[in-house]
């Protein structure tokens, strides 16, 4: 095979040859989309345009025009902490986009969960910059083995809708480099990412897509990116110029009809010496680069859609993300031999989620989709009665949630509460009240309020589960899959209790500024420092069998310069079922030399074993994991001294624990 210095030196002949083929009109051309989802071509060179694809989901079918399997969204991927799944899923998603001609892959979303309050939280992974990281380089890995680009989204700092297109993210170097960066920097480094998407926001006061900081320091002298970068869809709009972007290092704009880009305007700049062509030719060779590599005609492997393994591995997906929050006296699973009689209510019982723009840009329209009342009437057959009326049966499920209308996850606005509808908080306390089986389930992007929580003994959180959810969900409730989902965000009791939610300032803010003052301190690292008891903790997930964890070991007695850590503890499935567990290792810094948070995700394994099985679980932790970014010297620090190693069920969960030291 091809090495990659190989490929990367061929790609750049290919790429000189055609700029030098090409008149500066035909160059000026290519800095803007020729449509909606399309570049612009030239094809007295033989240069067909490129096609671009939402999402980060499934392909959406406003920019195919075709159906397509609907995967669960990103954070019910989130929730299944499984970087295999991550990239089984990516490779996937990438045929289904090379079956539609597409050749660039708008995903994965990796924005952080900063609000609860945020519509596209549904998109995102989770509220820590490891899991996010783990999860995105996987992704991106399977999307690009097939000869699909990635693009990873949104660069940076676009955790809201409210203000998103003129409003600038107040943050400080820190919290950048330790929260929000992080898992751009690992897709760049660790994944060799294509293409990357620049915000519709500000980042301190200069638009993401004139943001020389941004675009060209970190990203590509920095981190080394040698891909391009695309606007977000008409994000170019508050930029000053065409030749501010090309200066700061972005690529490309879109969609169609350029704005800053426009080959008309661009060409004044270029005359009145706003930009050089050398400036240009260097913006395209790096364009040119990924058009060339994800061509039609490059020899990658063929698409494919809406097949019987995608559809397999949706349902798979929806299984491993499904999130046991409370099961009081083990209700779950229930038993099919004495359950005769089930009543299922709620308003997302028979709904559908996969249909186009649902959502948003991540709406994807599958050519079927089972719904939870479907997948348990298939499950079941006739061997239960299924009714409405909870009073005399054996098990009461209720199904509510949000939907992807306004007002719940929506692209473009935010909620105004985490509460459910009121219809369907009423409809829980009835139920209850009626029969003391009652089993809420859960169909939601984000945390929500559950002021109801304790009048029922069991909740799962199917999230947005793709089109063979129902199917997922009913496996779950019969105990025919094992649920393996753990939180990727913390669930708040309140909203006021959120980092980003004790002022205006940080949340909504303004069409000026939103004000990060939270600072690193986000999601559980919040809830840790202030000692705030979360609904349900980051990491939390429940199981219908139980793990022993003990023997907890670390290699060496100290830690010293670039060295490597070993840790490995015993883990056991105890339970009588089969079953995952989603194995956590958090690091805190004991005597640290500024604020740093009580414990911080460094590390996790998801790991499979029957029942009665046992395993040696071990990690190697570098000594990067102990950094934190110094805003004096900026530049990333460990400080000598102990940190705490914490083996953990959860955030708030931890099994075992030791202190080690470390020198440099």
């Amino acid at each position: 095979m091809e090495s990659r210095v190989e490929q990367s030196e061929d790609l750049d002949t290919r790429a000189l040859s055609l700029l030098q083929a090409m008149t500066l009109d035909e160059k000026l051309s290519l800095l803007a989309g020729g449509s909606l989802f399309k570049t612009k071509g030239i094809p007295r060179l033989s240069l067909k345009p490129m096609k671009l694809s939402d999402g980060p989901r499934g392909i959406g079918f406003h920019s195919a025009l075709r159906r397509a399997t609907a995967f669960p969204t990103g954070i019910a991927l989130g929730a299944s902490w499984d970087p295999d799944l991550a990239r089984e899923f990516g490779e996937a998603l990438a045929r289904e986009a090379r079956s539609v001609g597409a050749q660039v892959v708008l995903g994965p979303a990796v924005n952080i969960c900063r609000t609860p309050l945020n519509g596209r939280t549904f998109e995102y992974f989770t509220e820590d910059p490891e899991l996010n990281s783990r999860l995105a380089v996987a992704v991106i890995e399977g999307i690009q083995s097939t000869g699909v680009s990635a693009c990873v989204k949104h660069y940076a700092a676009n955790n809201q809708e409210t203000h998103r297109m003129k409003s600038s993210s107040q943050v400080s170097e820190r919290a950048l480099r330790e929260i929000y960066l992080p898992v751009f920097e690992a897709a760049v480094r660790e994944a060799g990412v294509w293409s990357v998407m620049a915000a519709y926001n500000a980042v301190n006061g200069v638009a993401a897509c004139e943001n020389k900081t941004l675009l060209s320091d970190i990203l590509r002298r920095e981190y080394g990116f040698t891909g391009f970068v695309v606007s977000d869809w008409f994000a170019v709009r508050r930029t000053g110029s065409g030749a501010n972007c090309l200066e700061a290092g972005l690529n490309l704009e879109m969609p169609g009809k350029g704005s800053r880009y426009r080959q008309s305007r661009l060409k004044r700049e270029y005359e009145a010496g706003a930009f050089t062509e050398q400036a240009l030719d260097e913006s395209l060779r790096q364009l040119l680069r990924v058009w060339l590599r994800t061509s039609p005609d490059a020899g990658n492997p063929p698409g494919e859609r809406n097949t019987p393994k995608h559809q397999q591995l949706a349902r798979r997906m929806a299984e491993q993300g499904i999130t046991l929050l409370k099961n009081e006296s083990d209700l779950l699973p229930l038993d099919r031999q004495r359950v005769r009689r089930l009543a299922v209510l709620g308003q997302r019982a028979g709904k559908r989620n996969c249909l186009p723009l649902y959502g948003g840009s991540a709406g994807v329209w599958s050519p079927y989709e089972i719904t939870p009342i479907e997948g348990i009437r298939q499950l079941l057959g006739n061997d239960c009665e299924i009714v409405t009326d909870p009073r005399g049966a054996d098990a009461a499920v209720v199904i509510v949630g949000l939907g992807h209308r306004v007002g719940g996850d929506f692209e473009g606005r935010d909620r105004t509460d985490m509460d459910l509808p009121a219809e369907q908080q009423a409809l829980i306390r009835t139920t209850a009240a009626q029969n003391p089986n009652t089993i809420v389930v859960l169909v939601s992007g984000s945390p929500l309020a559950m002021p109801w929580a304790q009048d029922v003994p069991a909740i799962v959180m199917a999230w947005y589960p793709g089109m063979e959810g129902g199917t997922a969900i009913a496996g779950v409730l019969f105990g025919d899959v094992n649920p393996g989902g753990k939180l990727p965000v913390t669930f708040p009791a309140a909203l006021s209790d959120s980092p980003a939610h004790s002022d205006t300032r940080r949340f909504p803010g303004n069409e000026d500024a939103v004000h990060y003052e939270e600072d690193v301190f986000v999601g559980y690292r919040h809830f840790d420092r202030e000692q705030i008891e979360p609904l349900f903790p980051f990491g939390h997930g429940l199981s219908y069998t139980h793990f022993d964890y003990r023997d907890l070991e670390i290699a060496g007695d100290d830690w010293r310069g670039d060295g490597t850590l070993c840790l490995s503890f015993h883990l056991s499935n105890t339970g009588v079922r089969d079953g995952s567990e989603v194995v956590q290792l958090y690091v805190a810094c004991c005597v640290p030399s500024l604020p740093r948070p009580v414990r911080e995700l460094k590390g996790f394994k998801k790991v499979f074993l029957r029942a009665g099985e046992s395993c040696t679980v071990t990690f190697e932790l570098a000594a990067r994991a102990l950094a934190y970014f110094c805003p004096e010297d900026l530049r990333w620090k460990v400080d000598n001294g102990e940190y705490e190693l914490a083996v953990a069920a959860s955030s708030r969960d931890v099994r075992l624990q030791s202190r080690v030291t470390y020198a440099v």
